[in-house]
């Protein structure tokens, strides 16, 4: 009786402590969530309008080619992610095998992760300008012709975007990948070793299975970045140009809330869509993570 009485006391002491973290996220998310769903059934401008106009707004996106478009160029900016698999991976991999200068190279390869996005958008912004650094390299040495206006084309412009997001994760990717490894008991790869497992044995039979959930974690969190968090990049880039060959569906609220100023409504509405396809496409991943996860146990 007295244990019984001991563990409910325990349990009220657990649920009071959090109690004030959770008032916080719900005042803090919540909060500007609901409120987000409600106005999206509205054709507010942030002033004066506040009418009740039903599924309108989400109608109207939904026939729109336009966020057809923002989607597909989300999508293809997943390119992205096994390339920070790959080259994390492989740069914790020389990481962890301590290579020639390692405490060196770690602190390099993290330093992109440290910058704000901000920061990468613009270094890459003058980077691959039309005269920047990476065209007049080429006018020296007389290939003129391939000193384009790298920004000012769709195809090329998602590939700079692309790879300034492959520049700025490496180095989370490879900590993350650096704190799995270190997590591996030494004694598994001792033991494959003394079988007479070889480096491409050990490492596709025992290091990459025991990293399962660490590649399901990054797959996760990559893929919500995508979606909820290109706004920097894509600002101090292209600004979603040539058009709306390189806005994304984030970006796209801050169009309509803020550069028409009065689709206040129409933006609530494109967030909770957005939130709608994160769970879904989250959902999907750890369904899928779920099947493959035994791989590793």
């Amino acid at each position: 009786m007295k244990f019984t009485m001991l563990k409910r006391k325990e349990r009220t002491m657990a649920y009071i402590s959090v109690l004030p973290v959770i008032l916080i996220i719900l005042a803090v998310r919540g909060y500007p969530m609901l409120v987000a769903v409600t106005r999206s059934f509205t054709n507010w401008d942030g002033m004066f309008k506040n009418a009740y106009i039903g599924l309108s707004n989400y109608r109207s996106i939904i026939i729109s080619g336009e966020f057809w478009l923002m989607l597909r160029n989300s999508a293809i900016l997943l390119i992205y992610l096994p390339l920070q698999i790959f080259f994390g991976y492989a740069v914790a991999l020389l990481l962890y095998e301590e290579v020639f200068g390692w405490r060196f190279f770690r602190a390099l390869f993290y330093l992109p992760e440290v910058l704000s996005r901000v920061v990468v958008g613009f270094l890459f912004a003058v980077m691959f300008g039309l005269n920047g650094p990476l065209n007049q390299a080429l006018r020296a040495i007389g290939m003129d012709f391939m000193a384009i206006n790298w920004l000012g084309k769709a195809p090329s412009a998602l590939g700079v975007i692309i790879l300034s997001l492959v520049w700025s994760s490496i180095g989370w990717q490879s900590i993350l990948v650096l704190g799995g490894l270190s997590s591996v008991p030494p004694s598994i790869f001792e033991a494959a070793r003394i079988d007479g497992a070889g480096y491409w044995q050990r490492l596709f039979l025992v290091v990459l299975p025991q990293l399962v959930r660490v590649t399901e974690y990054s797959c996760i969190m990559s893929v919500m970045w995508i979606f909820t968090g290109m706004f920097p990049i894509i600002h101090t880039l292209t600004k979603g140009g040539p058009g709306y060959e390189t806005t994304t569906v984030d970006y796209m609220i801050y169009v309509k809330a803020f550069v028409t100023g009065t689709q206040l409504g129409a933006a609530c509405a494109v967030a909770v869509i957005l939130m709608i396809i994160v769970l879904l496409l989250t959902k999907l991943q750890m369904s899928i993570a779920g099947r493959f996860g035994d791989w590793g146990e």
